[in-house]
Order: C-alpha cells, then sequence, then structure tokens
C-alpha cells in the first residue's frame, strides 16, 4: 500500500474523484464534492475583495476534479434524470487523493470490476468519503472489515447483521483513519465540514471562513441536536 500524501501540505494539484458506478447515484450523496471548488484556486481568484483577504486567497488549493465511470464514455446516471459526462475511466484515471461514493439503487451489487476498482482507489487514496448508504457497495470490498463506520440510522440493523466486523456507530459521520462515512444523505454535508476543519481549517483559514461565510452546517455528531 502506498504511503498516503500530506493534504495539508500538497504540494501539487489535489485530485478529487467521484466514483459512479453503473447504477444512478444519490444526487445529495455527491453534493459534498463542491466543497473543494469552493476553496479551490479557479473560485477563490475571482471574488471580490471585499468578501475575501489577500491572506486568505493564498491558502487556496489546485484541485482537479474526477468524474469516474467503469469506461469514462457512458455518461454517469445521477438521481433527478441527471447524466454526467466523465473525465476518466477506471483505467485512465490517474490516481487519486480524495474519493466520493455516493448511495447507489438499493440492492446494486457491484461487478467484480467495480469492487477491484474501489479496492485500489481505498489502497491509493488519502481520504475515502462514503456518503449515506453508499456503504452497502463496499460490503463485499473488504474496505469496511475492522472498520468503524456508520450509515442512515433505519439502515444499521441491517448494515450490523451483513457485516459483523465493522463498529457500527450512531453518529452523522465518523472518521476511522482515511475512511470517512455517515448517515443519511444530507449528513455528507455535516462529513465534509468537519473534513474540511480537520484536514486544512483552524482560526485564520481559509477553510474557517468559507465554511463560516457560507453557512454550512455545524451539527452535533451524535444527534443530540435532533427533536
Amino acid at each position: 500500500m502506498s504511503t498516503p500524501f500530506d493534504l495539508r501540505n500538497p504540494g501539487r494539484p489535489v485530485h478529487v474523484g467521484v466514483v459512479l458506478l453503473n447504477t444512478v447515484t444519490e444526487h445529495l450523496d455527491i453534493a459534498p464534492v463542491g466543497f473543494f471548488h469552493n476553496f479551490g484556486k479557479n473560485f477563490i481568484k475571482n471574488l471580490p475583495p471585499f468578501t475575501i483577504s489577500d491572506e486568505l486567497k493564498s491558502q487556496a488549493i489546485d484541485f482537479v476534479t474526477h468524474w469516474v465511470t467503469e469506461d469514462g464514455t457512458k455518461p454517469g446516471s445521477i438521481s433527478g434524470n441527471l447524466n454526467v459526462i466523465p473525465t476518466d475511466s477506471f483505467t485512465t484515471c490517474p490516481p487519486l487523493d480524495i474519493v466520493i461514493i455516493g448511495a447507489g439503487q438499493w440492492g446494486y451489487q457491484p461487478s467484480e470490476t467495480e469492487k477491484a476498482y474501489l479496492r485500489k482507489c481505498y489502497a491509493e487514496c488519502s481520504a475515502f468519503l462514503s456518503v449515506c448508504v453508499a456503504q452497502q457497495l463496499l460490503l463485499d470490498t473488504g474496505i469496511l472489515e475492522g472498520k468503524t463506520a456508520t450509515a442512515t440510522l433505519s439502515f444499521l440493523p441491517w448494515f450490523r447483521q451483513m457485516s459483523p466486523t465493522t463498529n457500527w456507530v450512531e453518529k452523522r459521520w465518523v472518521r476511522d483513519g482515511k475512511l470517512w462515512t455517515t448517515g443519511g444523505l444530507l449528513n455528507g454535508l455535516d462529513m465534509i465540514s468537519a473534513f474540511g476543519r480537520e484536514i486544512w481549517g483552524g482560526e485564520g483559514s481559509l477553510v474557517e471562513h468559507l465554511l463560516r461565510t457560507g453557512y454550512f452546517p455545524m451539527r452535533n455528531v451524535d444527534y443530540e441536536d435532533e427533536v
């Protein structure tokens, strides 16, 4: 397994990839990918000076976003009757530093080719972000084995039965090393806020500024703010 590279001090463009399997991926599950655009150099450089200082602008990172399907030519299907033109195939995509995967249609069984690619992505990346019940797509890959993970609360009993070697917890999001998993689909935004603060945040950081001025959610990870 390759050594994860330092996302905090990349020294090169950071490759972010949304992996789209041969199913319909939930639109809101992969919405967190937009977070990286919001503090990428191409976006930040055009913001007016009254919204952000030059000092904060200097912290912007160069992100390259990849939309990856198996053959790289057939559009990836997204809920809401959307289609994404892929930028890469499983074979042409460069190693991804950050991987995002959303839930597919419930019951979809990834092919051996898809499972092999997910294992490859996990081995090569520095962060693997699995949203909502995308964990179902990972069950037979070995990625979840021995890990602490979460999923949509109502699905947790099923996941505990299907993957007893995984420590399933009732949280909006949870991190185990480079694996980040979330509860329901909107918990992907909770997770990406926590991810951004963990990797690039802190007082005086560009990420903290954007999370505050963008009013990203800061909800309790244990659902204690639910009524």
